[in-house]
């Protein structure tokens, strides 16, 4: 039991421990130990040695990053004037024909605009996707749906909102009204920036 200090029972702990001694034969008598006995004086564990980082550093907390400030629904009364055409969006933003790498990367470039620009709500056109077909009977096999992979920014570009990067600019968003593209848009409604 070398590098290991063995703690001290108390004197409630040492009449158990007795009793329950007492009672059990060791299986190697020349190897038994005395665990009643006080443990002898062990050397202190020598210091640990720098990591390497300078000392400043050392007792300095690493900062956590605040949480990403929470989505909220448009309001009642935004969406009701927006849907009627009694309130204009301040900008659209459309996504069709772009692949998804370049309309992430569009979207982020156009939501840091109008934050700065002190935009309040924007429309982001993803469109509808075609319409799913049937899968046809071809040949003998059933072929596979040729549109099944269309409506991805639709579905894309609500979890891309959602993400970290994207939270400190958004508020929230929503379906757009049938006026305004419908499945296919939605209303994003833009956060002021900090400070």
């Amino acid at each position: 039991m070398t590098g290991r200090r063995r703690k001290t029972l108390s004197a409630e702990d040492r009449t158990l421990w007795t009793h329950v001694a007492r009672s059990v034969t060791p299986l190697d008598p020349a190897r038994a130990v005395d665990l009643l006995a006080e443990p002898a004086e062990e050397p202190a564990p020598p210091a640990p040695k720098p990591a390497g980082k300078p000392a400043a550093a050392a007792g300095v907390a690493k900062a956590v990053a605040p949480p990403p400030p929470p989505l909220a629904p448009l309001e009642k009364r935004l969406r009701q004037r927006l849907s009627r055409g009694k309130a204009e969006v301040d900008a659209r933003l459309d996504l069709h024909g772009l692949t998804q790498d370049a309309a992430h990367r569009r979207l982020l470039g156009f939501l840091r605009q109008a934050q700065f620009d002190g935009l309040r709500v924007v429309i982001v056109i993803t469109g509808k996707g075609a319409p799913k077909q049937a899968a046809a009977f071809d040949d003998g096999h059933w072929s596979a749906d040729p549109f099944a992979g269309r409506g991805v920014l639709r579905r894309m570009v609500p979890q891309w909102l959602t993400l970290p990067e994207m939270r400190p600019l958004v508020i929230g968003f929503e379906e757009a009204a049938i006026g305004h593209g419908g499945a296919g848009a939605l209303y994003v409604r833009i956060r002021r920036p900090a400070g």
